[in-house]
């Protein structure tokens, strides 16, 4: 979720600033709305960019805009859920939105991205009307009522610019990180899966490549309680939950130890199946005595194994072992020793090592890519609400310099 800052108050406002409301500076252009008929949205559905509850057009009342314009949603369950996402998009060029949308526009006195970056992180719930249970709308009146820090056009058109730069700079990194993960998969499947689904290695079973795991914790040994997330790994349980689920089942938990592996047989939308990750950054963990923990054996690439189950290899043959669906737990009914059974490649000990190497480095190249752009969202979520109210201005003679303290 993004984080939300407080747009102040008109006493804390910098010189030349002022404190108007989105009905008196700015335009909220219903007259850019041009109603489509059902043969205009059927043959337009894919000729420009859709705004709306699902990513095709339907039998909603849609509209066509032709200029640069800033919606925000009206109604929480047809258009943007508020709490859960930014309030605004702004949007340059033509595009179809439907009727669950407001339109705001330049005005004389105020930018309509200048309004779109100033309402992208406020918390608008004051200003919803309730419409049932669990539904809320933010009506015209509302937002026309809605107070609106207002600096001069030209410092708008500054800070604007700065934020521009920052967006830009986040846009290119997110396609650099993109083609990362497309090189990656495509690498994956070429040097990895490929070969092994065409049988150009021997297969024997997880259970004869490997040992099973199922020690206890050393009697007064802490160590921390780890669980599996099917999009990270292992993180600590309370991290994740924020508090200790596990409470006296702990003393059932197996002390898994650095490089050992775990199969996690809970579904989810990454690995339907389940999913098997080893541990690192731990040297030991205590995980749910429901996974199935191995080590594999001293002659085999743990690395290589990795990339294997991460690619989720394992999918068909698990989900022939699911006969009874997810049980009242949430685990799907696979018995340890079938998810033993189960066969995995084994090339040579030197060709494990050359592609887990190789997927290895491009891996760490992704992780780089995610760092990098981590960083850039927290940069400008910090220099937003400095800029946004005044706390730090721009040069206004070079809109493309940066925020001056």
């Amino acid at each position: 979720m993004s984080e939300r800052f407080d747009t102040g108050s008109a006493a804390q406002l910098p010189q030349g600033w002022r404190m108007s409301t989105v009905g008196r500076c700015c335009a909220i252009k219903n007259s850019l709305r041009f109603p489509l008929s059902a043969a205009s949205r059927s043959s337009m559905s894919g000729e420009y960019p859709y705004f709306g509850p699902t990513g095709q057009l339907d039998s909603i009342d849609h509209y066509r805009i032709d200029e640069p314009f800033a919606l925000i949603g009206e109604d929480g369950d047809h258009f943007l859920k508020f709490r859960d996402r930014p309030m605004t998009i702004y949007f340059e060029g033509k595009a179809n939105v439907n009727n669950h949308a407001h339109i705001v526009g330049d005005s004389d006195e105020c930018l309509a991205k200048w309004f779109f970056y100033s309402f992208m992180h406020r918390d608008l719930t004051p200003a919803l009307s309730r419409q049932g249970v669990g539904r809320y709308k933010l009506t015209k009146a509302g937002l026309e009522k809605l107070q609106i820090p207002l600096p001069p056009k030209p410092e708008q058109a500054a800070i604007v610019e700065v934020l521009s730069t920052w967006d830009r700079a986040i846009a290119t990194k997110e396609r650099l990180l993109e083609n990362a993960k497309q090189h990656f998969e495509s690498l994956r499947r070429q040097l990895l899966i490929k070969p092994a689904l065409v049988g150009e290695w021997e297969t024997r079973t997880i259970g004869a490549i490997s040992e099973r795991v199922q020690r206890r914790a050393n009697e007064g040994e802490v160590l921390p309680v780890l669980m599996i997330s099917s999009g990270s790994g292992f993180v600590r349980q309370d991290e994740k939950y924020s508090r200790f689920m596990a409470g006296k089942s702990v003393e059932n938990y197996i002390a898994l130890e650095r490089g050992e592996f775990a199969y996690n047989k809970g579904n989810s939308k990454i690995y339907e199946f389940g999913c098997v990750f080893a541990l690192g950054g731990y040297e030991r963990g205590l995980v749910p005595n429901v996974y199935v923990c191995f080590k594999l054996l001293p002659n085999l690439n743990a690395a290589f194994y990795e990339h294997l189950f991460r690619a989720d290899y394992l999918h068909d043959q698990l989900g022939a072992l699911v006969n009874t669906g997810v049980r009242n737990n949430g685990l799907l009914n696979i018995r340890p020793a079938d998810f033993l059974a189960c066969q995995v490649p084994v090339p040579p000990m030197d060709v494990q090592s050359q592609i887990a190497e190789a997927l290895t480095s491009v891996a760490r190249w992704v992780e780089l890519q995610e760092h990098d752009l981590h960083l850039l969202k927290q940069e400008k979520a910090a220099l937003m609400p400095q800029l946004l109210t005044g706390k730090r201005r721009v040069k206004l003679f070079d809109a493309e310099t940066e925020a001056l303290a």
